[in-house]
């Protein structure tokens, strides 16, 4: 019996994991796909073009949740704990929730206060995106490849965990990677939250908007990301700046002793530091390519 998915949130991301839920997520037949947003155009368009069956504005959250088997909370953090304690009844006995939140701690710690014993919630952080944003940029091919985080909790049942696995790989998902909310935010705050600091960094120091013309794809390929949700990435910062200033301070020291190398002069001291950089990468290069092709990470393991 094919499911219900329904998407609060019908942007970038949840209007992605609509299209490649409906092309992919084959149960013995077409998935049924509900959607709700404030941007009544995105859900015509939705409708028109075959990704949801039906759309449904915020006041009328309540009648979409109660039909679904399925929920993807695709909204920013605070909205996403709202959300869940607004429509705490709405949802459908049995029902599985997930977010695609990119901090994880604050969520869980909401959790224990808000979530029906009868719901399933599982944790997870979609590791795709794009630095475009709504409905009209969302695509079923933006997960090919990508990894999937999730952070199981001891509540959930082992059948629902093992329906959302394969729900990823048949999305396109390269890999599955298990972890706690904690380390999740530790580590992400290093591999996402610190490069969007640094590209935003680098655009606010150019010293002027024709810069590029002198690129040969370095700065490009650097600063894309640069290209941000502002709203968005505040709260993420915010949220997560414990981690996020100790990496920061990281980065400031190593980039303090190439700075020192530099302003001495001293050749062999940079070589060395940039020798080892290169063999650093390498070794992050063969783990990556090990995992792809390894699949699902082991459990307990974290990008």
């Amino acid at each position: 019996m094919c499911k219900t998915y329904g998407f609060a949130g019908l942007g970038l991301m949840g209007g992605s994991f609509a299209k490649a839920i409906r092309a992919r997520a084959v149960e013995g037949g077409t998935p049924r796909c509900l959607a709700l947003d404030r941007d009544a155009a995105a859900l015509v368009r939705a409708c028109e073009d075959g990704v949801i069956d039906d759309g449904y504005p915020p006041e009328r959250a309540g009648e979409m949740l109660r039909q679904c088997d399925v929920v993807f909370i695709c909204l920013y953090p605070q909205s996403a704990i709202a959300f869940l304690k607004d429509h705490r009844l709405d949802f459908k006995p049995g029902a599985l929730l997930t977010d695609i939140s990119g901090v994880k701690t604050g969520i869980l710690d909401a959790l224990p206060a808000i979530l029906r014993d009868d719901i399933d919630f599982i944790c997870g952080h979609p590791m795709a995106g794009s630095e475009k944003e709504g409905f009209s940029h969302a695509s079923a091919d933006i997960f090919t490849g990508r990894n999937y985080i999730l952070m199981p909790l001891p509540s959930n049942k082992p059948e629902n965990l093992r329906f959302f696995t394969d729900l990823a790989l048949r999305l396109g998902f390269a890999r599955i990677t298990e972890t706690t909310a904690a380390v999740h935010d530790w580590k992400i705050a290093f591999t996402s939250q610190l490069c969007h600091v640094i590209a935003s960094a680098l655009v606010d120091c150019a010293e002027d908007t024709e810069i590029t013309a002198f690129g040969g794809g370095s700065y490009e390929d650097l600063t894309r990301i640069a290209l941000i949700n502002a709203p968005l990435w505040t709260e993420l910062f915010l949220a997560n700046r414990q981690a996020l200033l100790a990496h920061i301070d990281t980065f400031e020291n190593s980039l303090h002793k190439i700075k020192m190398f530099i302003e001495q002069a001293d050749a062999a001291a940079l070589a060395e530091k940039l020798r080892q950089v290169r063999v650093k990468r390498g070794a992050m290069s063969r783990r990556e390519k090990e995992s792809a092709h390894n699949g699902a990470a082991p459990k307990g393991t974290a990008l």
